[in-house]
């Protein structure tokens, strides 16, 4: 066990010299993995596909869930539902089904009560993962299948790999070819490799990471195994909050250009000419926005709010500011159609006050020649998609970014943006999103970022009803409410040139069939489950004969779904049916009707962000959330039902499901959080605090060398030059 540090010269050495010391007596645990028993260059080669190169990164490789094979039900005892037995298998063989693509193995388990029929389907490597003269245990579901009561696709482990002290084995999740019980056989194989286990924290007891990475794959209980997850949860947590911590000091750092708020100028002519009263929230907003760009350390602030909550009024502001004193800003949107939507409205608020403002898309004409306008600072605001991250898209005076739905942009390409600011001096940057995020969210994965909220909505913005129906119901609630919403006269604010009435968002789930035999009619309780958006289009082009109804999906060419969306916008598509490509999407204010299929296959906070794609002009607005079968809602349903509220959601969301991909590498790089909760409070609060004394040391940047390491995945900050 690696000591902490000594004081004299009694057998003892100086912290950093033990720690030095400590860390290369465990350079084993940094070794390739091919130095475990059982994996050679060929299996090495499959694992690094995955991620895994090191001892370390077979160790990190955790268990997804633990079976509890102590106390198995005999075959003579076992009744309909999930069981657990223990038997010899014989009598395997695998055959391929009527249906295409499928192939079924099946086999008998015995024990000295009786046997029992197995069956796995599309698993034809049972076949040779068993040996007739070896016990197993068969974790499934026992049900009747085809006439006959079968234990159907069971987990596997072979008894004298299990611990019979505690009957508790590990199950792994499957990489190519390597299954469960591949990883467990490697790993029980490595285990004298865990003395390798070198420290890695400054604030936990020698010994802890070690302790908890060998009970986390050989657990003595399950009370072993929560304690290593507590562990490994603190450790995750400890490496994010540094991870931004840092990034936050290294963005105090950077220069920027100070630019000094004009009182006469924002307030005196800007709002006071804008046909409608800020909110509080938005005032609050940009005056902090303000007071970040008079700093000489470029602002890094992320600007979150509610959809309609008014974020592009406080960017305009924002960006006005920046042009005032004499700089550039530039604003990146996810889409060609958005970035156009954003155009045309900042050319409406900003254009008379002399803001020279430019579009810049994939499909923008005379681009040298723009460009060149851009870099000899001709251009105020710039405004575009990827475009404008290309190498030969210079800035004069760059001192603002703005990114709309940041969580669509990697660290990368924010860092492009960066980086094309004057020598020397960084732009200040503004992240705008309508997915709120929850407040251990912002302690941690977003902890280098300021942050602002904006949790009103403007007057006279009406909440959408969400009504939840089953296929059972559907039908015959649904279609009327169509008629009626393409029948409703065209909505005052929408911009739609050729609407005939109110138009309406309807959301599916795949692109093309997965299987056949589905009718494709709401309500059908047949074939499959989930109707793509091209059968849901056809279905409803048969139902809605003398109605427009096209479909958009994330597959189809960026200019044919910019197309797409430019016809829905002018009101050219009454029904628009796609994937859930348009939850970031351009504002059209006379769809005021959203039905979403297989409502329970998506997770709350993505759920909220569709429905915000109506009841964005004055007319009523509507949701329906359609469920498969006649189950009952889920929570997450239920909670979407009674509440527009998207902070309060994204909360109950977070509880729900998790970070999950929302926060994840779409929107701040490799979050890979294995283990911990960002619910998890207490233990968030824990870590922060000993961030805090890690930081007070100077010396442990250096001490903590595998620490250090392992931070840069969450790293933003690139240094200016």
């Amino acid at each position: 066990m690696c000591p902490k540090g000594g004081r004299g010269s009694a057998g003892k050495r100086p912290a950093q010299v033990a720690s030095f010391l400590c860390y290369n007596r465990g350079m084993e645990f940094f070794e390739p993995v091919e130095v475990l028993k059982g994996i050679g260059p060929k299996t090495a080669e499959t694992l690094r596909k995955y991620g895994i190169r090191t001892v370390r990164d077979f160790f990190y490789n955790l268990p997804r869930d633990y079976e509890n094979y102590e106390a198995p039900t005999s075959i003579f005892e076992i009744r309909p539902g999930k069981v657990v037995i223990k038997g010899r298998i014989d009598s395997l063989s695998t055959r391929r089904a009527r249906r295409r693509n499928l192939s079924v193995t099946e086999g008998v388990i015995r024990d000295k009560t009786g046997a029992v029929k197995v069956v796995w389907f599309n698993q034809g490597y049972r076949v040779k993962q068993f040996s007739p003269d070896k016990e197993y245990f068969f974790t499934g579901s026992f049900e009747l299948k085809n006439g006959r009561y079968s234990l159907i696709s069971p987990s596997a482990a072979e008894v004298a790999q299990v611990d019979a002290r505690t009957g508790l084995s590990p199950i792994y999740v499957a990489h190519g070819s390597l299954k469960s019980h591949d990883f467990r056989r490697f790993m029980a194989g490595a285990r004298e490799k865990f003395d390798s286990v070198p420290d890695l924290l400054p604030s936990v007891a020698p010994g802890t990471r070690k302790k908890a990475l060998f009970y986390a794959h050989f657990p003595s209980s399950l009370k072993s195994v929560q304690g290593a997850r507590d562990y490994l949860a603190y450790e995750e947590l400890f490496e994010l909050i540094l991870a931004s911590r840092l990034n936050r000091r290294e963005n105090e750092k950077l220069r920027a250009v100070s630019i000094p708020f004009r009182a006469e100028k924002v307030r005196g002519e800007f709002v006071a000419g804008l046909p409608f009263k800020l909110t509080g929230a938005q005032r609050r907003a940009a005056w902090e926005i303000f007071q970040d760009m008079e700093k000489e350390s470029p602002m890094n602030r992320l600007l979150q709010g509610d959809v309609g909550s008014g974020k592009t009024m406080v960017a305009a502001m924002a960006a006005y500011e920046a042009i005032l004193g004499g700089g550039q800003v530039a604003l990146l949107a996810p889409t060609a159609i958005l970035a156009t939507q954003h155009y045309e409205g900042l050319v409406e608020i900003l254009g008379k006050f002399g803001v020279r403002t430019a579009l810049l898309t994939g499909a923008t004409k005379k681009k040298p020649e723009l460009k060149k306008r851009i870099s000899e600072g001709e251009v105020d605001l710039v405004i575009g998609t990827h475009a404008l991250l290309t190498d030969d898209t210079e800035f004069s005076r760059l001192a603002l970014v703005i990114i709309d739905e940041q969580h669509r942009f990697g660290v990368e390409q924010r860092q492009k943006l960066a980086l094309k600011s004057p020598a020397g001096l960084a732009p200040h940057l503004l992240s705008m999103t309508a997915t709120p995020i929850p407040r251990s969210l912002q302690l941690t994965v977003f902890g280098d970022l300021d942050v602002s909220i904006l949790d009103e909505l403007p007057k006279g913005r009406q909440p959408v009803t969400t009504t939840i129906l089953t296929e059972v119901d559907s039908k015959e609630k649904l279609y009327p409410k169509m008629r009626e919403i393409m029948n409703s006269k065209p909505d005052a604010k929408g911009r739609g040139k050729k609407a005939r009435g109110q138009q309406i968002y309807w959301i599916c789930k795949a692109i093309e069939d997965s299987s056949a035999g589905s009718s494709g009619e709401v309500g059908s309780r047949g074939g499959s489950e989930i109707t793509s958006v091209k059968k849901r289009c056809k279905r409803l082009k048969e139902v809605f004969p003398e109605r427009r109804v096209e479909f958009l999906h994330g597959k189809m060419k960026p200019a044919e779904k910019d197309a797409v969306m430019e016809r829905f916008s002018e009101g050219e598509i009454d029904i628009l049916v796609s994937t859930t490509v348009v939850e970031v999407g351009v504002d059209v204010p006379n769809a005021t009707l959203m039905v979403i299929e297989n409502a329970e296959s998506y997770g709350l906070a993505q759920l909220h962000q569709l429905r915000g794609r109506v009841g964005r002009g004055s007319s009523e607005a509507f949701c329906y959330l359609l469920t498969s079968g006649d189950l009952k809602p889920s929570r997450r349903l239920l909670e979407l039902a009674r509440s527009n509220d998207g902070f309060y959601l994204a909360e109950v969301d977070l509880k729900l499901r998790g970070p999950g991909e929302i926060y994840g590498a779409l929107q701040h790089g490799a979050l890979d959080l294995r283990i911990a909760s960002l619910s998890d409070t207490k233990l968030i609060s824990r870590a922060q605090k000993d961030v805090e004394r890690f930081l007070k040391n100077p010396e442990n940047m250096v001490k903590y060398k595998e620490l250090m390491e392992g931070i840069t995945k969450y790293q933003q900050i690139t240094t200016l030059n």
